[in-house]
């Protein structure tokens, strides 16, 4: 094996296995650890499909591999997975953070949004989590880069595991979002905004932790293509995104 590559190790690929499909038809799949750990080097490296190393088989069966899988929901199944055996947290952190639309992600087919939007930075999408207050993530989202952390995170909310506490910054500071994370018997520990005329309960010491979602994001981002969407449907970049964060965090 050559150094500069991405190979999975045997403790690696004994967590991912119990979790692959198994209801193939026809031809048996080629080794399942050489085409995944060439998915996550091309998608850790950046580079085109067609430029991955030949040590990992074919190009089209890795890029068939990641698209026909993210279609079926498993790269997504998979992460969530390996994160719910990591136990109930404590506390739940939750945030956004843009990432850069390349033109290459220009004219996904179907004429649905392909969660990407205009916002200050350009075109952009916008990658909402949850993790816990150990940097290891919970659930993602995508939307386009304009929407509101708080209209989004509503939705993602109704993905949060049980817990004590939600951590969030003050654009998650709306009477809906903590009437959502109170009815689901959480502490919501969100600074109030400078307008508001009631302030809320709030704790700065406990708050003091919440940069962990801020070192998710950014080991997340040393894959050049979750750095940087290349991916014209959301979800194949989403299934980026877990891929990026299983290897990072559950293997």
């Amino acid at each position: 094996m050559i150094l500069d590559q991405f190979w999975l190790t045997d403790a690696q690929f004994s967590k991912i296995a119990p979790h692959l499909p198994i209801d193939t038809r026809g031809k048996a799949r080629v080794d399942d650890r050489r085409v995944i750990s060439g998915i996550i080097h091309v998608l850790k490296s950046g580079g085109r499909w067609i430029d991955a190393p030949p040590d990992y088989g074919p190009k089209k069966t890795l890029y068939n591999r990641y698209v026909r899988w993210a279609a079926k929901g498993v790269w997504v199944d998979l992460f969530h997975a390996l994160a719910q055996a990591g136990g109930p947290p404590v506390q739940v952190l939750i945030d956004s953070s843009a990432v850069k639309a390349h033109r290459s992600a220009s004219g996904g087919k179907g004429g649905k949004n392909q969660a990407i939007g205009r916002s200050r930075g350009g075109r952009t999408t916008k990658i909402h989590a949850l993790t816990d207050a150990a940097c290891r993530p919970l659930s993602f989202m995508l939307t386009g880069g304009q929407v509101a952390d708080c209209t989004a995170g509503a939705e993602l909310l109704a993905r949060l595991p049980a817990c004590e506490i939600l951590h969030g910054d003050k654009g998650y500071d709306s009477d809906a979002i903590r009437r959502q994370v109170e009815e689901r018997s959480a502490m919501p520990n969100i600074p109030p905004k400078a307008n508001r005329k009631w302030k809320n309960c709030f704790s700065p010491f406990l708050y003091r932790n919440r940069n962990a979602i801020e070192r998710m994001f950014c080991r997340l981002k040393d894959f050049r293509r979750v750095a940087t969407r290349y991916d014209r449907n959301a979800a194949n970049f989403l299934a980026a995104v877990c891929i990026a964060a299983t290897v990072s965090y559950w293997l």
